[in-house]
């Protein structure tokens, strides 16, 4: 299983040519040379990538996209929260993000370079800021004897700087929330590690929420002689963005001494009408090392007098003074710089942080302001940022420490192949880069839609909301939608085993949408109808769009009538007794079982004909809204029985005979029904249409299933929706179908596949691989104790994600066998954590504790 993990990893290497292995740089882990160049290059998924058969049939559909596209960018100037005309390019050079959850990320790819920026909320922009850098200085005998870039880059500008690293002496090493940068110098007999830390600490709901980062730098002398050793951190007051040269930007030095320790550094105050905010490079002050800084300089020309005072004597002239605001056109950098000696054949190590304090916001519509979550114990003045500073740089060691206690279960479990480890760390990185906001609820916000506990509704402000803010993440960087439901159901893994009070603050914000009703009539862009924005009792698509205002409008989703989404409902059922089952929080169940109630009576109106089983028609299957489906089918009706099942067991929980029996009769007339209609003697079929592909074999067709297992429930009283031996075989199809028989083997499991053995190519979706959708079939499997098969399965997918299509850090919604992939950096794949869960309980692996299972 874990056969391929060398000859991956010599691939990704295969360029390097240092021996040199780094200060404390960990076994697992993605590793990839800074020389390496992906031979796959792979394009994004557009309109003109729709078959002729789909685009006949969904002309009308194209056309109403596109007047509406139309209107969005050219009359309103505005993104489209889906944009199929200008899809993301693939750039493979991303790395692990920088800071903590829900305070803005900027993104420093695995060649160095900060080029992914989101501080304003939700909203990103891509820009590699080329005098963002960090700079080696290499003295003897009061003389420089090196000094470089190190980047591999060679801009047009900045070119009084020593650019052009060698890349084939570096490697990269990601197993996040760190990172290592290991830098051979060449003839020099130096190494440098650069160790980068963001305090992502699950259930730590104080330092996770700081945005901040630590740059440790671990410098080894292997020469028998002392060096003296300087290295400059450069950092432009911006983020690339034309406002950058918008004028009114400032710099200042400043000086934080604290219980008995001291940083230095540089503020760079980044003046806005809309969300200002301040950038902090700052260093921790050491005995036998010095810090200088330039406060100001300019990142355009040559600027060759920065780099001549950093080679003239290792320091930097350090003003005392701040900059004056810059001109309209004009831009600002700053410069920090740390020396110290290192003796021959030894090692010493310097400390930077980054910081960035934006602590009120306002999304697109700038209807209201919130306040991050990090002012609730930082303040909202935007005069955090030093403080900040000086906490990162005096706590991180900590961090540390609860990262290795958190981390070293899994990394030290021999039977976990090495892939694994890798992915299921390093796929985190969307807790942080999803377009992540955490706010404080405000003191007179009401999340209960209207209708209070005593009407069956709930609290106006919930005990974890209060306690805990408000959290949302995007569907995708490409699909600007938070909490998109759907797929939050598959991430939610996730969040719920690390950080539990985040992910039951996010089902109070749904379940107070539920009883929400917004009449405003709207174009579907599928039908060509009009429809209420949001229906009452009906799950919301979406919270809102970050362009627009979330939490104030749902369903920024319009493709569809989100009142005909029948599994929304359903997914929020079954994460309900989910989340209760992992977190005994019994408040919470008895606050969401009153909503539960109200929208499975929703639900049972699709029970047309009085079997126990709801019905679909046309799209009306959220996740899989691109592949038609009649009649009741395998995933939907799944989600539905197992939603039954979770009815049943909520009503035993909190004493509600009535309901249960109710309900028992519902699941017992259901199964029934499923079984007659679904069941072919092998797995499910598709839908029970009886048409030409209704027998498809669909890879996610246990997920209703696989959501009980999730949730402790076994097979025996009502649990039997699912029987074991028809489980067992429906994976056991799935595998030897969407898995083995397709792109032999090394791929996941494609959406849908046709019993002959040739991918379902009927939609636009049935033919791609959903990386969230495998890690959850995966789960299923190792549920089931088909323990080698889904490790296979979610393999492939991550041997082809981060080792073949350079996509790390970026784990895209789908992709096709050849050539395409849709949604980069997307929300399913935190699905990985739900295997790790079913890993946890398999027979004899030791006593799942609190903190494994998502209690805090």
């Amino acid at each position: 299983m874990d056969l391929n993990d060398s000859t991956s990893l010599a691939e990704l290497m295969s360029r390097y040519v240092s021996t040199e292995t780094g200060f404390g740089v960990p076994k697992d882990g993605w590793r990839i040379c800074l020389a390496h160049e992906f031979k796959e290059k792979r394009k994004p998924f557009q309109a003109k990538d729709v078959s002729l058969t789909n685009m006949i049939e969904h002309v009308s559909l194209g056309v109403r996209y596109l007047r509406w596209w139309y209107r969005k960018t050219q009359v309103e100037k505005k993104a489209p929260f889906i944009d199929m005309f200008r899809a993301l390019p693939l750039r493979q050079i991303y790395g692990a993000p920088l800071g903590g959850i829900g305070g803005g990320s900027i993104t420093r790819g695995w060649r160095g370079d900060f080029c992914r920026w989101q501080l304003n909320p939700g909203m990103y922009h891509y820009k590699t800021v080329i005098a963002n850098q960090f700079t080696v200085c290499l003295r003897r005998c009061d003389q420089t004897v090196y000094q470089q870039v190190l980047s591999m880059e060679r801009p047009p500008t900045l070119q009084g700087w020593n650019w052009g690293y060698c890349g084939e002496y570096a490697f990269y090493h990601a197993l996040y929330p760190r990172a290592w940068t290991v830098y051979h110098l060449p003839g020099q007999n130096v190494t440098l590690t650069c160790r980068q830390v963001s305090p992502v600490i699950p259930h730590d709901y104080k330092d996770s929420s700081l945005p901040v980062a630590v740059f440790v730098w671990d410098i080894e002398n292997k020469n028998d002689y002392a060096l003296d050793v300087s290295i400059m951190f450069t950092m432009v007051n911006g983020s690339g963005h034309k406002d950058d040269k918008s004028g009114g930007h400032w710099n200042e030095p400043f000086h934080l001494e604290k219980d008995g320790e001291s940083v230095s550094g540089v503020l760079l105050h980044h003046q806005m009408p809309v969300n200002p905010y301040t950038l902090c490079i700052a260093a921790r002050e050491k005995s036998g090392q010095e810090i200088s800084h330039q406060t100001a300089f300019s990142p355009k020309g040559t600027c060759s007098a920065l780099w001549s005072d950093l080679m003239t004597d290792g320091r930097l002239d350090s003003p005392k003074d701040s900059s004056p605001p810059t001109q309209k056109g004009e831009e600002v950098a700053a410069a920090l710089a740390v020396s110290c000696s290192v003796p021959a054949n030894s090692h010493n190590s310097v400390e930077f942080s980054l910081a960035w304090d934006m602590p009120k916001i306002t999304f697109g519509s700038r209807e209201r302001i919130y306040e991050r979550r990090y002012t609730h114990y930082y303040g909202t003045k935007g005069d955090a940022a030093p403080s900040l500073s000086h906490y990162a740089l005096t706590h991180y060691s900590k961090w540390e420490e609860s990262i290795d206690e958190w981390q070293r279960p899994i990394l030290q479990d021999g039977s976990l192949p090495a892939w694994y480890k890798s992915a299921l760390f390093n796929e985190l990185y969307f807790v942080v880069d999803g377009g992540t906001v955490w706010v404080e609820l405000p003191e007179d916000a009401d999340i209960s839609g209207g209708l209070r506990p005593e009407d069956g509704g709930l609290p106006a402000q919930p005990e974890v909301v209060k306690d805990y803010g408000r959290f949302a993440y995007l569907e995708g960087q490409e699909y600007r939608m938070y909490n998109t439901y759907d797929v939050h159901f598959y991430a939610s893994f996730a969040l719920i085993m690390l950080w539990p009070k985040l992910a039951l603050s996010v089902q109070y914000d749904i379940a107070g949408s539920v009883v929400q009703h917004d009449p405003t009539e709207r174009l579907n862009l599928m039908n060509g109808r009009y429809s209420p924005v949001k229906t009452r009792g009906v799950v919301p698509h979406d919270i809102g769009d970050p362009d627009d205002e979330p939490w104030v409008r749902a369903n920024a989703y319009m493709i569809h009538d989100t009142a005909d989404w029948k599994d929304l409902n359903l997914k929020f059922v079954l994460q309900v007794y989910r989340d209760y089952y992992l977190t005994q929080d019994e408040q919470y169940l008895k606050d969401m079982w009153p909503i539960c109630q109200v929208i499975m009576e929703t639900e049972l109106k699709f029970d047309k004909d009085g079997d126990g089983l709801i019905e679909n028609s046309g799209y009306a299957d959220q996740t899989y809204d691109g592949w038609k489906v009649t009649g009741p089918s395998a995933y939907c009706g799944g989600l539905w029985l197992a939603s039954v099942c979770m009815m049943c067991k909520m009503a035993r929980v909190l004493n509600c005979e009535s309901v249960y029996q109710r309900y028992r009769d519902i699941l017992e007339r259901g199964r029934a029904a499923f079984d007659k209609l679904l069941w072919n003697g092998k797995y499910y079929n598709y839908d029970s249409s009886g048409q030409s592909m209704s027998n498809s074999v669909m890879s996610d067709q246990c997920a209703g299933h696989w959501f009980l297992r999730a949730s402790g429930l076994g097979y025996d009283d009502y649990q039997v929706a699912f029987p074991k031996e028809k489980i067992c075989s429906a994976l056991k199809s799935v595998f030897d179908l969407n898995v083995m028989s397709f792109s032999d083997g090394q791929m996941g499991a494609v959406n849908g596949m046709r019993p002959e053995g040739v991918p379902d190519r009927s939609s636009v979706q049935s033919d791609e691989v959903w990386v969230g959708v495998v890690y959850g079939l995966a789960a299923t499997m190792i549920h089931e104790g088909m323990i080698e098969e889904g490790m296979h399965t979610a393999e492939g997918c991550y041997r082809a994600v981060w080792e073949r299509m350079g996509m790390a850090f970026q784990t895209p919604e789908a992709y096709c066998e050849k050539g395409i992939y849709r949604s980069l950096a997307y929300m399913r794949p935190l699905s990985i954590w739900a295997m790790q869960l079913a890993l946890n309980n398999r027979p004899n692996h030791g006593k799942t504790t609190d903190k494994d299972v998502g209690q805090d």
